[in-house]
């Protein structure tokens, strides 16, 4: 292995694009994603899922194609393809193995084969390795090896970097793990952690997920216990925090590509070696029923005031998170068919979503803007972006009618004092 190896980033979202613009400012790197207009998108300095600015991309001196011909007989191929779940939430292997066979029929001798996917232990080894055995024609541990770099990337967090965080790495051999300590420690400021095996780190990856979307669960069960004490969580909460070991986690609607998927991964392993996940699978439940909860509340909240099929509901926020463009596995849309199966009329506002890939994704058309957006019977705050940050008192009034309702999913509003002549709902 060369002191410069040659790298290859093999999937250019969310987190490939990051990384690859992160190692080309120590190694040569080509970015391979088979998504031709992301390439073109990229070469022309554009990244959709803004975790890369323009001037950034424009200066980096990562080679991004879709051709697979550019990426043969390189030194090392990082894997950073999306591992999401089936419609019944089994885990969904396609991309990882389809990856693999890609790289497994360019690579060459002495190849290392990285895999930063989210999966769960035993995927490496055992799902990935077959597949570059059988698509290369060589022997894993022998003519190639194996190493896995557990992706920590956060949609639109400018602190928790790629190149700030700690890389926890692992390789099929001793030397191998040495090397890629010593690649990502070019990477990141953050350190890099050298765990015991591969199966440790892919079970360490799984369960940073996990943990967090079991605490979200629990705050979200509560939410809904006081919810009916009449009494709104984010006030529980505030008093709560005072104490020194309070753990501080909000309640909401638990999307995006990681914490929404990555249980059902560690589930599907402890299955499969006869261990029911009592845990796991409850704190799922609880907050994939969630948006439905509160399409419930919401819409009970209206029908106090006789606002029933028919009304008008502008819900502000479609992305799985505040301040993204990122559309996956949000459950806004839990709470919009809430609403319409309600015989609500829903009409929906993101500054930040794509609106072709909100119609494709979810059948929705955003409104282009909020010019003109008046007299709705009830606006929902779903995503705290910014910009709802900055309403007024009277940029409720000029939204809703008079008597309507103001629902804050978020507590985002919690500060602004909402006209008396309007109804105020918050989780």
């Amino acid at each position: 292995m060369p002191d410069r190896p040659r790298i290859a980033v093999i999937g250019l979202g969310y987190v490939g694009l990051p990384l690859a613009v992160g190692l080309a400012r120590h190694f040569p790197i080509t970015g391979f994603d088979i998504n031709a207009a992301r390439i073109g998108e990229l070469k022309s300095g554009h990244d959709r899922t803004r975790e890369v600015e323009e001037k950034i991309l424009k200066a980096s001196a990562a080679t991004f194609t879709d051709d697979k011909g550019a990426i043969a007989g390189l030194d090392i191929y990082i894997v950073t393809v999306p591992t999401p779940v089936t419609a019944d939430n089994q885990p969904d292997l396609g991309a990882v193995r389809s990856a693999s066979r890609l790289v497994g029929a360019v690579m060459k001798k002495g190849a290392i084969v990285v895999y930063e996917s989210t999966v769960y232990p035993g995927v490496t080894e055992d799902v990935c390795g077959p597949e570059l055995e059988q698509a290369s024609g060589l022997k894993c541990g022998k003519d190639f090896f194996l190493g896995y770099s557990p992706e920590r990337i956060n949609p639109g967090d400018r602190e928790h970097t790629v190149d700030r965080i700690t890389k926890v790495v692992a390789g099929q051999t001793p030397e191998v793990t040495k090397l890629l300590a010593d690649v990502y420690g070019k990477l990141t400021a953050g350190g890099v952690f050298l765990a015991r095996d591969i199966k440790t780190a892919e079970a360490a990856k799984v369960i940073e997920n996990a943990q967090r979307d079991i605490n979200i669960a629990f705050i979200n069960e509560v939410a809904a216990i006081f919810q009916k004490m009449g009494i709104s969580v984010y006030d529980v909460l505030d008093a709560a925090g005072t104490k020194w070991n309070f753990l501080r986690f909000s309640p909401g609607l638990v999307g995006g590509h990681c914490i929404g998927v990555d249980p059902f991964y560690l589930a599907h392993a402890a299955a499969a070696i006869g261990h029911h996940p009592e845990i796991i699978l409850a704190g799922r439940r609880i907050n994939d029923n969630m948006g439905g909860f509160i399409a419930e509340c919401i819409a009970r909240e209206m029908a106090l005031k006789g606002k029933g099929a028919g009304s008008k509901v502008l819900v502000l926020g479609l992305t799985f998170k505040e301040n993204v463009p990122d559309l996956r596995n949000s459950h806004v849309i839990d709470v919009i068919r809430g609403f319409t199966s309600r015989g609500l009329t829903v009409e929906v506002h993101d500054p930040f979503a794509d609106a072709e890939e909100a119609k494709h994704e979810y059948g929705i058309s955003l409104r282009p803007s909020l010019d003109g957006a008046t007299a709705f019977d009830c606006v929902v705050g779903a995503v705290p972006h910014a910009p709802y940050l900055e309403f007024t008192p009277a940029t409720f009034s000029g939204l809703v009618k008079p008597g309507g309702l103001v629902a804050d999913v978020k507590g985002m509003w919690r500060k602004v004092k909402i006209p008396e002549s309007l109804q105020h709902w918050r989780l």
